[in-house]
């Protein structure tokens, strides 16, 4: 059965279309929907929103993001924090191959990716020069993770591509420069070399589902006796 990823920045319409795109899958073969993302972005947003110490306490958490990618790192107390976040995505993305193992058809919404650094699905960990042992293995550990689950190949990514100006409208409660380097990683993405579908998401949603379907159907009727495959990439 195949695997589908559906991929882009907040703002780019990926719950809307991934909901739409779900029910209609699951009218044709059983289909599970799979959010493989850490969803860490609403809690940042829930405590933004906090009298007195929501804004500082929001670009305390941004920097350290920032500076676990620059330099020497973050000590170990936020590198395990940010190390147990992405073990939470590696059980999403465990029990969504379970799935997958038991005949599913995959949706997903986001799909981990070991080349890209940062926000967009990749490891968080990646400073040059940690100092402190810990973080250094932890380090180690979460790249060989993000390998590991990168080396399931999708069958086919739709990706979503966005411009910011667009992206800030749709998504205003945001951190600006969050979402800016989003939409700026989205197209560097390469999920190791499987097929990728570029959708316009500024584009009225029909118009992306329309094109969305086309694709994915190609994919489904792939899988039918005598579509000529067997196997779904990286994923037998």
């Amino acid at each position: 059965m195949p695997v589908i990823a559906l991929v882009g920045s907040d703002g780019s319409g990926k719950t809307t279309l991934g909901a739409t795109l779900f029910d209609w899958m699951n009218t044709r073969q059983p289909t599970r929907f799979c959010h493989l993302g850490k969803q860490t972005g609403s809690w940042g947003r829930a405590i933004a929103r906090m009298p007195l110490i929501g804004r500082r306490a929001d670009k305390a958490i941004a920097g350290k993001a920032v500076q676990s990618r620059q330099g020497q790192g973050v000590g170990p107390g936020a590198a395990l924090i940010i190390f147990l976040l992405s073990m939470r995505r590696l059980l999403r993305f465990v029990r969504m191959r379970g799935l997958h193992k038991r005949g599913y058809v995959i949706l997903t919404d986001r799909y981990p990716q070991a080349v890209v650094p940062g926000p967009m699905d990749g490891p968080g960990l990646v400073a040059r020069q940690p100092k402190h042992g810990l973080v250094r293995l932890l380090t180690r550990l979460e790249q060989a993770v993000y390998v590991w689950m990168a080396g399931f190949r999708p069958d086919l990514v739709l990706r979503l591509n966005i411009d910011l100006a667009t992206a800030l409208a749709r998504k205003p409660d945001h951190r600006p420069e969050t979402l800016r380097q989003k939409v700026a990683d989205v197209p560097r993405l390469s999920f190791n070399g499987a097929p990728v579908v570029e959708l316009d998401a500024t584009q009225p949603l029909q118009e992306v589902l329309e094109t969305a379907r086309y694709h994915v159907s190609a994919v489904l009727e792939a899988y039918q006796p005598g579509g000529g495959r067997s196997s779904a990439g990286g994923c037998h």
